[in-house]
């Protein structure tokens, strides 16, 4: 077993590459042609391994995967063009009209949308507070077939009960999807609660640089999947631990199309190189500005794990590295956040999260406003709540900012 990064970055080369590149190049190809034919169907067939097209498989792509699927401890890996897409797709490919799930209630803005968008269509979700394993145990039926949780919440930085939820989905033979964009597999692995599936945005933390979109679902081979009634006889051939990662790429990238890109799997695989060495400057960053927030009398509310008095904060210390990179706060009453925003010069004004740079939002008129007012304040989200995304400049850049803005 190699460290973390040494395994990222030696990762290409497990595998021959033409003419000893260090990095798996960019095949930008659609097709790919075979001298016998007999070998072209049985690619297609799946009796052998290799490409057929490119919407299913590229071999840029391919060395992507693999190097999730050690950053994650997992046995396969599929990606896709996005995280919406890879959630989106691993649900149409596993669930059918009639099942349910159950789902932490501090998601993703877009991931909430997503998930009342396939209960219109006939998967019932149920969301509960993902805190507490009792709420999952309480809201699980006769026909729940998955239970679907983040690490950290965006953007109030609950912490799910991973083990404890991770134990329920094991005892009911449930399958046990985590979402681990917000901790990355740097500072959490969530094969280590058992879980079944791990969800990845790789545009955020894998990618780094806020140039690529990405998804990627990793099989851990926990999961009985012999078990699964919505496994399709067609793809219950060879190791039964990855029938289902096998459905989700034959109907979800042959059928849906949210296929990833080559340049762009590019991208995300060398901006994964530096994700440990990112993620220590950007924690470190969070915390030195979330200790000057709480103390600041301007300041009515920090929310972030690393903080002794988050309600998860045990919790966040025995499972994660570090307390992640994002936090969330509240300005006291008659402050304008838009003036305060507007008067940071270092961070930037922007909706995306996990770059480089420091990144702030005005969460309730920007990513939560479709949501409306009831549905966010169920959430706890305030009016007034302010995201940000810590990024790698020099810390002393970062407090003089928010010291000069708030003054």
């Amino acid at each position: 077993m190699r460290g973390f990064t040494t395994s990222i970055v030696h990762s290409d080369r497990l595998d021959p590459i033409e003419h000893g590149s260090l990095h798996k190049p960019i095949h930008a190809t659609v097709a790919y042609g075979y001298d016998d034919v007999r070998d072209l169907a049985d690619v297609f067939q799946g009796k052998s391994s290799g490409y057929s097209y490119a919407r299913q498989v590229n071999p840029t792509v391919s060395a992507l995967e693999a190097k999730m699927s050690r950053m994650e401890r997992g046995i396969a890996t599929v990606c896709f063009s996005t995280g919406m897409a890879a959630i989106g797709t691993m649900l149409f490919a596993l669930l059918r009209e009639g099942d349910h799930f159950v789902s932490s209630s501090f998601l993703f803005g877009n991931t909430n949308s997503l998930f009342l968008s396939f209960a219109a269509h006939g998967v019932d979700v149920t969301f509960v507070d993902a805190a507490r394993t009792s709420a999952v145990e309480d809201a699980l039926r006769l026909n729940t077939k998955l239970v679907f949780v983040e690490t950290i919440a965006n953007p109030r930085t609950q912490v799910s009960d991973l083990d404890g939820i991770g134990a329920v989905c094991r005892e009911r033979g449930l399958v046990y999807v985590v979402d681990n964009t917000m901790t990355s597999p740097y500072l959490f692995q969530p094969v280590t609660v058992g879980a079944s599936l791990i969800v990845n945005s790789l545009t955020k933390y894998i990618g780094g640089h806020g140039n690529a979109l990405g998804g990627a679902i990793t099989e851990t081979g926990l999961h009985d999947w012999t078990a699964f009634a919505n496994i399709y006889d067609a793809y219950k051939k060879g190791d039964a631990r990855k029938w289902a990662i096998t459905q989700m790429r034959k109907k979800g990238l042959r059928d849906f199309g949210a296929t990833l890109g080559a340049e762009a799997a590019h991208h995300l695989s060398l901006g994964a190189e530096t994700l440990a060495l990112r993620q220590e400057r950007q924690c470190a960053n969070a915390q030195a500005l979330v200790d000057l927030l709480a103390a600041h009398p301007k300041v009515r509310r920090v929310y972030y794990p690393g903080l002794a008095d988050h309600p998860q904060h045990a919790k966040t210390m025995a499972l994660f590295r570090h307390p992640g990179a994002l936090f969330s706060f509240e300005l006291v009453d008659g402050i304008d956040a838009f003036a305060f925003l507007n008067r940071l010069q270092v961070v930037i004004k922007s909706s995306n999260l996990g770059d480089n740079r420091t990144l702030a939002i005005p969460v309730a008129e920007t990513i939560y406003h479709e949501m409306g007012p009831q549905r966010r304040a169920s959430m706890g989200i305030a009016d007034s709540l302010i995201r940000i995304s810590t990024g790698i400049e020099d810390v002393e850049d970062l407090l003089g900012d928010f010291e000069q803005a708030l003054a």
